[in-house]
């Protein structure tokens, strides 16, 4: 069998409250893949998708590119695993997006010019290359969604997981954005509530309810499946 880039094995995880936010998870990712993982609110998508680089820690199995995720990697999961928060502002901190986006490779102790070239390919990528020089706290809401795509693309990941990535945006700005992930060559695990997004960007997809995983397919399929669909509150 080919090997995943992304495999979950029996990931369970209960919330110091007592809420169990998911139970016995199984799924594989191959390098490539644009998946979406949708469900109601509470259903423990942002939940599954930190524990793919080790923000919280459940008991079961992941591993990301045959390396597992525990406290002795997370140096090289973090580095291949790059999440994209719902709200660009808690990616956004500095009085430049040239130091937004360098944050993450001068942190790696890499040279100056290095991080300059990593900075200038990262928003070529989501082509905001005249922007290096902006306040982030000025941009649009769009503008800072793909700053904060590149701040997470100058670490050189080889996943992005995303966070309702189309939240907040006006019909312009998400069309845009979709187009820009379609762009965007790594593996992709989208949490979001966006139908349209799943539509025109995830091949596949997993719907995920009460935290458990309901069905994973075909997004053309289980799109098509009304039935399904209101079944777990996504129309």
């Amino acid at each position: 069998m080919e090997a995943a880039i992304i495999e979950v094995e029996n990931l369970s995880y209960t919330y110091p409250d007592g809420k169990q936010a998911l139970e016995e998870i199984y799924l594989r990712v191959m390098s490539g893949e644009k998946v979406a993982l949708v469900g109601a609110n509470g259903a423990g998508k942002s939940t599954l998708l930190l524990h793919l680089n080790g923000v919280l820690e459940g008991s079961g199995k992941i591993q990301v590119n045959g390396l597992e995720v525990k406290k002795n990697n997370l140096g090289q999961i973090r580095a291949l695993v790059g999440v994209v928060f719902q709200n660009p502002d808690d990616q956004l901190f500095s009085p430049t997006v040239f130091e937004d986006v360098a944050y993450g490779p001068i942190y790696l102790g890499l040279e100056e010019q290095i991080v300059a070239e990593r900075v200038h390919s990262a928003l070529c990528a989501v082509h905001m290359n005249d922007y290096a020089g902006r306040n982030p706290y000025h941009l649009s809401m769009g503008e800072k969604k793909r700053i904060a795509i590149a701040t997470v693309l100058s670490m050189r990941p080889q996943i992005l997981a995303f966070d309702e990535p189309t939240s907040g945006l006006d019909p312009r700005a998400r069309r845009e954005l979709i187009e820009l992930l379609h762009e965007l060559p790594q593996t992709m695990f989208i949490a979001t509530h966006d139908m349209e997004l799943v539509r025109q960007l995830t091949p596949r997809m997993i719907i995920l309810s009460q935290g458990k995983i309901k069905t994973d397919g075909a997004s053309a399929n289980i799109l098509g499946n009304t039935e399904l669909l209101t079944a777990n509150d996504l129309i």
